[in-house]
């Protein structure tokens, strides 16, 4: 029998160029690859123009996001306000971002802001805004309730019975007197819409008390024998007369010399407050004003008045505690600017006011 022999050598696969129907097709999906990169290209440019604009940040505006709105919403008003340029891309762009559920309130914004930056705000809440409310030294309470109710939401008329209530108090306010006058500070007060009469009261009464302490109430020995509280009367009699800084000491030791010698004190501001702070157009107390039926007349009662007659300040509370050496027993305003001339004896005294009617000066 023969053998048999095979060739085991395979054929080759041979590379066919295409078909001219496969090479078109190739071709045209090359171009769509094309086109839609361009395209995506394309709205990526324009995404990004929307997103963060060219050019700087224009004028500030202030928009209020009301209770209850959607992203879509507060899109739309930023839009509306052109903070923003365009609403359906600020939503996507929160949307991928993380999304987020912004605050109702009021904002502060710029015009042509990148949205990164006004989503920043957003994410921050509402700014709180605050009023402002001045107390110069010398006010009555009652003047003090005035400002206080010259802010809308305030009452004056809430302040001063919270005033006189005994509901806050001051650490110098002595058992059975539940008047805070005189015990309110002088200052500039910034307080939110959280708080109210009360909460606005606590805090001039806390930064009396924090002032007076500083001045020494409650650690130095007032002079003549005087009560803490009483010292504080000084102190508001001081600052309703001193015009000028470098009387007030020279002023304390005047009342203090007449509480000593058992003078009356015959102070015109007394028998002001006593009049219920009513002032003459002119500021001159007439003889009728002086015998006003009050406790609070020092023309007609002995000692100081029963309670302070004014809000005083810082120097006015040192010069109450601390009183210029002197023998003085009188003063009058001498000086255009208010300020006074200083006299032992009441025969000076009257040539003082001699001096300061010649002068023009109405003392």
């Amino acid at each position: 029998m023969s053998d048999t022999f095979f060739d085991q050598e395979h054929d080759e696969v041979q590379w066919e160029p295409p078909r001219r129907g496969a090479r078109r097709l190739l071709v045209l999906l090359a171009l769509v690859v094309v086109v839609v990169v361009v395209l995506l290209a394309a709205v990526g440019l324009w995404a990004k123009g929307k997103i963060d604009p060219s050019g700087d940040p224009g004028e500030e505006v202030s928009l209020t996001v009301p209770e209850g709105a959607t992203t879509a919403d507060i899109a739309e008003l930023l839009a509306t306000e052109g903070v923003i340029s365009d609403a359906t891309v600020f939503g996507y762009y929160v949307r991928f971002s993380g999304g987020a559920s912004f605050q109702a309130g009021e904002y502060t914004l710029a015009r042509n802001s990148a949205m990164g930056d006004v989503v920043e705000v957003l994410d921050r809440g509402p700014q709180i805004t605050f009023d402002t409310l001045t107390v110069p030294e010398g006010l009555t309470l009652g003047e003090v309730a005035e400002r206080v109710g010259s802010i809308e939401r305030f009452s004056s008329e809430r302040f001063l019975e919270l005033a006189g209530s005994g509901e806050v108090r001051s650490a110098y306010q002595p058992a059975g007197v539940d008047s805070l006058e005189g015990l309110v500070f002088p200052d500039t007060y910034r307080f939110d819409e959280t708080e109210d009469e009360a909460a606005l009261l606590r805090r001039m009464v806390e930064l009396f008390d924090q002032v007076a302490t500083e001045a020494g109430y409650g650690r130095d020995t007032p002079p003549n024998g005087l009560s803490t509280y009483e010292t504080l009367v000084v102190a508001s009699l001081v600052e309703s007369e001193a015009r000028v800084p470098e009387d007030r000491g020279k002023i304390s030791r005047v009342i203090h010399n007449r509480i000593e010698a058992d003078m009356l004190l015959q102070i015109d501001a007394t028998v002001i407050y006593a009049r219920g702070g009513q002032r003459r157009p002119n500021g001159q107390v007439l003889f009728s004003d002086l015998e006003v039926d009050s406790p609070y007349n020092t023309y007609k009662n002995p000692g100081l008045p029963p309670t302070p007659i004014a809000i005083p300040g810082r120097a006015s509370l040192e010069a109450a505690l601390n009183p210029t050496p002197g023998d003085w027993l009188y003063y009058v305003k001498y000086e255009q600017n208010g300020a006074h001339a200083f006299s032992e004896t009441n025969a000076e005294h009257n040539q003082r006011i001699a001096e300061a009617k010649a002068k023009g000066v109405n003392p």
